[in-house]
């Protein structure tokens, strides 16, 4: 089969690669019909998030059940099933505890309390690294998913691909920002990334009675479709004092009741914050995190939804303690809100395809990860095709 695989800073190849195999009572083979580049992906393309060997991409994906293991008895061939993007077991500690990024199952090789740099490492993701459980993604034409009776949800026949296919992550992703704060409406967020977790956070925000949500980003396009897709207002980021100026001002002064950090540690940065990054041996930057600190209100919610994958010198704990600041972060439970989700899709509540701004077949998915890293062609999500 073809499979997008990494093969090293920045290089991406789609390859012929042996098809996947039922290897566990529990496993599934899938079909992708369709899957997406994930702006978490971008971390391993360009190297910040080390992985050695070859290896498929991709945590975002549905298809058809083309196989299922005899453990497997809720699905069966010719199912079509969009897949949460942490592998999970179901049945330990944090499955339990609705915890499927902390499953102490998935991830034999790399797995521990610590959660280091380097070692003891939460659960498994698909296609997310050595570190992640070495579990091959779903950027190819077939992909085995463990734990099938526990992981993937058979998708209405009323809902296209497309509508159906962000229920994967990225709106999980989002929502999980907004649950988190325990946002019960009437309140301001500040959302921080118009990418396509961003939005999804911004739609969320709606879904959750919020009565006011900006946007902030550096890129002008990409608020503009924020503002379409998620009616948010937005804040182009020039500085940290005049975005966080501006959301005290559209909140009376007291700073958003909920931020929602949705970049992560490679934001946009000028020679500045790289001489910084060098200097104190950080890799990326915290702005956008101590942006957020900022611009929340005291007593407010700060959601990081971003990846971080070191430490950082001068994190304000001053702040945090002064202003009495709640902060939550880490894989998003996709398992524990998939199928609300899927409801409010079904019903019309929210759109999700309104997102897309490339369709590529998987053979082009170098191109598609070149745009969407550089921001080209006004790129805000990329969906893949495997038969295309």
């Amino acid at each position: 089969m073809k499979a997008l695989r990494i093969h090293g800073m920045r290089d991406v190849r789609v390859d012929n690669v042996d098809d996947p195999e039922i290897l566990d009572a529990r496993d599934a083979i899938i079909r992708v019909t369709s899957t997406a580049i994930c702006g978490s992906d971008l971390h391993i393309y360009n190297g910040s998030i080390p992985q050695p060997r070859p290896m498929t991409l991709g945590h975002e994906f549905m298809g058809i059940v083309e196989e299922v293991g005899r453990g497997v008895g809720n699905l069966k061939r010719g199912d079509r099933v969009v897949v949460p993007f942490p592998v999970a077991c179901g049945h330990c500690l944090f499955c339990n505890h609705e915890l499927p990024g902390h499953c102490e199952n998935s991830n034999p090789e790399h797995y521990g309390p610590e959660g280091g740099l380097m070692t003891e490492k939460g659960g498994a993701l698909f296609g997310y690294t050595d570190l992640y459980g070495g579990y091959d993604g779903g950027q190819a034409e077939y992909v085995r998913v463990p734990y099938a009776d526990f992981g993937p949800r058979i998708v209405p026949d009323s809902l296209t691909d497309e509508q159906a296919l962000f229920l994967t992550d990225i709106f999980p992703t989002g929502y999980t920002g907004i649950d988190w704060a325990g946002v019960k409406g009437g309140e301001v967020i500040a959302i921080f990334g118009a990418g396509p977790v961003g939005i999804m956070a911004a739609k969320s925000a709606w879904l959750r009675g919020a009565s006011r949500v900006i946007i902030v980003d550096t890129q002008a396009y990409r608020l503009d479709k924020a503002r379409e897709t998620a009616n948010a207002e937005g804040i182009l980021w020039e500085n940290q004092k005049q975005v966080v100026d501006e959301i005290r001002s559209m909140s009376r002064g007291y700073g958003a009741d909920v931020c929602v950090e949705a970049v992560g540690f490679e934001p946009d940065r000028n020679l500045l914050d790289r001489a910084k990054a060098v200097i104190n041996v950080e890799k990326g930057s915290d702005k956008v995190l101590l942006a957020c600190m900022s611009a929340v209100r005291r007593g407010g919610f700060v959601s990081v939804l971003g990846v971080y994958s070191s430490p950082f010198d001068n994190f304000p704990i001053h702040q945090f303690f002064d202003k009495g600041i709640t902060i939550k972060g880490g894989q998003a439970p996709a398992h524990k809100h998939i199928d609300r989700l899927l409801k409010h899709v079904a019903n019309g509540d929210v759109r999700l395809d309104d997102i897309i701004s490339h369709r590529l077949p998987l053979t082009e998915a170098a191109h598609g990860y070149k745009i969407f890293r550089e921001k080209l062609d006004n790129c805000t999500k990329v969906v893949l095709k495997p038969g295309m």
